[in-house]
């Protein structure tokens, strides 16, 4: 018979420390023979921890057993140790040895949760304890459950301020035989189209007319049948009946078992960029057809005019053929530009740059026999590449080094490297008199009126690279010698 308990047989084997994923117990009790028996009587289920000192109950536990000097000294520590546990239920058990004043019980009730008088059966005893931190441990469940709640609730409704707020127009739809209704539409697709909350449950056809072509209709139709993300530019009307170019994204939103539950729509309005490609595109067929036809006909005139004419008027139609002939040159390098960033997509189908150099010096070498263009590669590497319209870049770096320079045998060495595993560095190195500064110091601060590059050239290889992330260089050597860097990614 252990003092204060019944049945409790000594049990020598037990770990005072008790199993580590077990809940704690904290024994706020008197050093002596009752807190040992009653740790060893507890440590097979619990993990046990005494102390006498009050600042102990700020520890972590889920339980706390107090004798009644324990009692009495952190009475009043125990409630304010309640309220920091909050909303997480915190246990307190009062042990109450025979002939204890009745007046500390009533005392005591208040502020714990049970008072187990001793002696005690050991079974009572451990199923007393065991309810309450059963009760703690659902506490800390649905507390659990209670933050995780508030945390995907601030999610959603964070998600709900992004797309509320989000600089592009956002809807959501329900799949549906034929029709997709609109579920949400944020605050910029209704400044965007005029449309708002009224065009809940309607599908977003609304917003095609009598221009939106058909074609793009059925691409639009065809992908949400097939269930896949489909991008088009699409002509769209607004609730006012004017008209807009629409970059339309849509895209399907599957649950866990792999099921369309909603079709996500981002609409920008793409108005402006649309007029200046057309734009572009008058102003392109004006320098390569008419533009090429006029100067054509000055160039026709003035031969006529050189054999007619006498000496005195051979320096001024000289001046007009050059001037004829620069025109033209320009208006063939803007066509080469145009037909080499023509595609909105800046990759290509893989080439191996080593055959097809070795091809572009051999034909550079027939076309400029005065040259001499050397090529240096790396051994045993195919150098492939998907950058569209590098191959072309290449060359004009090529051909305008040989042409603007004046010595009767012009050189140039391509040196191509592999930096990285994902990146290849051309150079296009010649010892003609060098690029002006101003030619290359637009490439970074833009064009002005005063400040402007005479060499489409170069923006055509600025162009090429930057539109896949790479990296273009320009340096020249004191007044001799011009080395361009081109860096691009091999699969870009």
């Amino acid at each position: 018979m252990v003092p204060g308990f019944e049945d409790a047989e000594t049990e020598a084997s037990h770990d005072p420390s008790g199993p580590e994923d077990a809940s704690s117990l904290l024994l706020f009790m008197r050093p002596g023979r009752d807190r040992e028996l009653l740790a060893e009587a507890l440590s097979d289920r619990y993990r046990i921890e005494t102390a006498t000192d009050v600042e102990a109950l700020d520890s972590v536990y889920d339980c706390c057993v107090l004798d009644v000097d324990g009692f009495e000294r952190a009475a009043d520590a125990i409630e304010p140790r309640r309220r920091r546990s909050d909303p997480v239920f915190l246990p307190f058990v009062l042990l109450i040895p025979e002939g204890t004043n009745e007046r500390s019980v009533k005392n005591a009730w208040p502020r714990v949760d049970d008072v187990i008088d001793l002696p005690v059966r050991r079974a009572e005893l451990a199923t007393r304890i065991a309810n309450l931190v059963e009760r703690r441990e659902t506490s800390l469940r649905l507390a659990e459950r209670e933050r995780r709640l508030e945390e995907a609730v601030g999610e959603i409704e964070l998600k709900e301020r992004a797309m509320d707020e989000a600089p592009v127009g956002i809807t959501l739809a329900e799949p549906g035989s034929g029709d997709n209704p609109l579920i949400y539409v944020n605050a910029e697709f209704e400044r965007l189209t005029g449309y708002g909350p009224e065009m809940l449950g309607e599908d977003c056809r609304f917003l095609q007319g009598e221009e939106t072509d058909e074609e793009t209709r059925a691409t639009i139709r065809k992908a949400i049948d097939a269930e896949e993300p489909v991008s088009v530019d699409v002509l769209n009307y607004r609730a006012n009946g004017r008209r807009f170019w629409n970059r339309l994204t849509v895209a399907p939103i599957r649950g866990e078992d792999g099921t369309v539950t909603n079709y996500v729509g981002f609409q920008t309005d793409i108005t402006d960029r649309k007029i200046r490609e057309r734009r572009l595109e008058v102003m392109n067929r004006v320098l390569n057809h008419n533009l090429r036809n006029k100067m054509n006909l000055i160039d026709g005139y003035a031969e006529l005019l050189r054999d007619d004419l006498g000496d005195e008027y051979r320096k001024p139609l000289e001046v007009i053929s050059e001037t004829t002939d620069d025109l033209m040159r320009i208006a063939e390098a803007v066509r080469k530009i145009d037909h080499t960033l023509s595609s909105t997509d800046p990759s290509g189908p893989p080439i191996g740059l080593r055959d097809r150099l070795s091809e572009l010096v051999s034909a550079l070498e027939g076309q400029y026999p005065d040259a001499r263009v050397d090529l240096s590669l790396p051994a045993d590497d195919p150098l492939e590449v998907t950058v569209a319209g590098l191959l072309t870049a290449v060359e004009e770096a090529v051909e305008n080094a040989i042409k603007h320079n004046d010595e009767p045998h012009p050189s140039v060495e391509i040196r191509v490297e592999r930096p990285e595993p994902q990146w290849i560095e051309i150079e296009i190195a010649d010892d003609g008199p060098g690029i002006p500064d101003h030619e290359t110091h637009v490439l970074k601060g833009g064009e002005t009126s005063l400040k402007h590059a005479d060499r489409l050239g170069l923006w055509l290889m600025y162009w090429v690279v930057s539109r896949v992330g790479g990296d273009f260089s320009v340096s020249t050597g004191d007044g001799r010698g011009t080395t361009l860097r081109l860096s691009v990614p091999t699969d870009s």
